[in-house]
């Protein structure tokens, strides 16, 4: 049982999309990312995902509105539900979802997809 700094963590990637573990409890990962611009529209058909801005602020958008997210407030998404993170400035979020969690979700085979993680 190690305690995790989250900044150190931060300090150890520069890429954006490209979701790093750096936790694991319960079947569940905890993730960290950096993002910045336009992702894909995605949906998870079996997972919920827990969004917390760490550092920097994004919008979550959906089919018909978008919800603002900064520094200190999480957003979940529920399963099945399509949506697209973008931040218009570099934006540390931490994840919060199973491990089965594919990044793209039903958005397959696109050149964001991560389908193996870091542990970092």
């Amino acid at each position: 049982m190690e305690k995790v700094i989250v900044e150190n963590k931060l300090a150890l990637f520069t890429e954006y999309w490209a979701p790093k573990i750096v936790g694991e409890l319960n079947g569940q990962h905890v993730k960290l990312v950096k993002i910045k611009g336009e992702f894909v529209f995605h949906k998870h058909e079996n997972e919920d995902e827990l969004f917390f801005v760490l550092k920097g602020s994004f919008n979550m958008e959906f089919e018909n509105h978008k919800v603002q997210l900064n520094e200190g407030e999480f957003l979940i998404v529920p399963r099945g539900v399509l949506h697209r993170p973008f931040a218009e400035e570099e934006c540390s979020i931490l994840l919060f979802e199973p491990s089965s969690t594919l990044n793209t979700g039903d958005a397959l085979n696109n050149e964001l997809t991560k389908s193996v993680l870091d542990w970092i």
